[in-house]
C-alpha cells in the first residue's frame, strides 16, 4: 500500500482548544461515527498516514497531536503529562468536535492513553483498539517480575535524566528515526526519507523533545488515577501486535483478557516490528475495518 499523507484525500488541520491547551488534529472523513487515533513516541499524527485515508471512507477521523508533540501546546512539567490528564484531553475533545462516543485506537504510548481513556470515561468509548502497547497494570507487573522487560526498558529509565536526552536526540535526530524507526521495521520501504524528514521537523519545534519526553517522567513521578488499574473495558477490544516488537514483549499481551468487561480479540501480525501501523499497515487496516464495521461486536 502506497497511499501516503500527500495523496490521501482531504485532510484538514485545525486547532481546538481542550483544558486550556490547544491541540492540533488532522481530520478526514464525515462519517457519522468518530475514529480517534492517538499516536505513541516518537510519533505525530503523520504517523497515522496509511490508516487515515481508510477509515475516512466510512468515518470521521481525528488524528490528534497530543499534547507536547508537534504543533500542539507544551506546558511546562512532567506532572501535566500523566496518562489520566492526556485522556482528559481526549475526552473533551471527542464531546467539542459533537459527538457523544468515540472509536478509540491508540498506539504505544498512545495505547496508554486509549487505556486509560477506556478505564476513566466508559460513556464516551464505543470501541477500544490498541496496538503494541500493554495494558498498564501488566507493564507495572512486568517492571517488578520481568528482568527481560526490565532490559528492554532500558530507554525509560534514561529518559528520568533532565536534559541529556534532550542534548542527545536535538544533534542525532535523523539518525534516530533511521536506525530505531526504520531500522526496526521488516517493511522499511514504508517509512521513506520524506517521512524521516516529516519526523525529524516535527520534533524540531521549541518545547517538543521536553514534551514528548516528559510521558515517561510522568510514569514514575505522578500518581496515576486509580481506576485505570482498577476499572475494566467496558465495550468491545481488539489488540493488535507485531511480534518481533523489540521494546515490548509478546508476553505483555497474555492476560489482557483479564481486564475487558466485554469481547475481546487479539491479532498477532508475525514480522512485524513495534511501528505496527507504519510496518504492516495493510494488515493493519484490514483489522481496523473489520472490527470498527462489524456491528455485532
Amino acid at each position: 500500500m502506497n497511499t501516503t499523507a500527500q495523496d490521501a484525500g482531504t485532510i484538514t488541520h485545525e486547532f481546538i482548544e481542550v483544558n486550556g491547551i490547544k491541540l492540533h488534529i488532522a481530520r478526514s472523513g464525515t462519517g457519522k461515527k468518530l475514529v480517534v487515533l492517538l499516536h505513541g513516541w516518537p510519533e505525530f499524527w503523520y504517523t497515522w498516514r496509511y490508516q487515515i485515508p481508510v477509515l475516512a471512507e466510512h468515518f470521521t477521523v481525528v488524528a490528534p497531536d497530543l499534547r507536547g508533540f508537534n504543533l500542539s501546546d507544551k506546558p511546562n512539567g512532567a506532572e501535566n503529562y500523566a496518562s489520566h490528564i492526556v485522556a482528559s484531553d481526549i475526552a473533551e475533545l471527542v464531546t467539542k468536535l459533537g459527538f457523544k462516543k468515540a472509536y478509540i485506537v491508540g498506539h504505544d504510548w498512545g495505547g496508554a492513553v486509549a487505556w486509560a481513556f477506556s478505564a476513566l470515561y466508559p460513556e464516551l468509548t464505543e470501541k477500544l483498539v490498541v496496538l503494541n502497547c500493554p495494558h498498564p497494570k501488566e507493564m507495572m507487573k512486568a517492571f517488578r517480575n520481568n528482568p527481560s522487560q526490565l532490559l528492554r526498558s532500558w530507554y525509560m529509565i534514561m529518559h528520568q535524566i533532565p536534559f541529556l536526552p534532550e542534548l542527545l536526540y536535538k544533534y542525532t535526530l535523523p539518525l534516530f528515526f533511521k536506525q530505531f524507526v526504520r531500522g526496526w521495521m521488516y517493511n522499511k520501504e514504508n517509512f521513506t526519507d520524506e517521512d524521516i524528514n516529516q519526523f525529524v521537523k516535527a520534533f524540531q519545534h521549541p518545547g517538543a523533545l521536553t514534551g514528548s519526553i516528559n510521558y515517561y517522567r510522568a510514569m514514575l513521578r505522578v500518581k496515576p488515577k486509580s481506576g485505570i488499574f482498577k476499572n475494566k473495558t467496558q465495550c468491545p477490544m481488539l489488540l493488535i501486535w507485531g511480534e518481533g516488537d523489540k521494546a515490548l514483549g509478546k508476553e505483555l499481551t497474555y492476560n489482557t483478557q483479564h481486564y475487558i468487561n466485554s469481547s475481546y480479540q487479539v491479532k498477532y501480525i508475525p514480522r512485524c516490528s513495534h511501528w505496527t501501523q507504519n510496518d504492516c499497515p495493510q494488515e493493519v487496516n484490514e483489522y481496523l475495518m473489520e472490527f470498527l464495521t462489524n456491528e455485532k461486536e
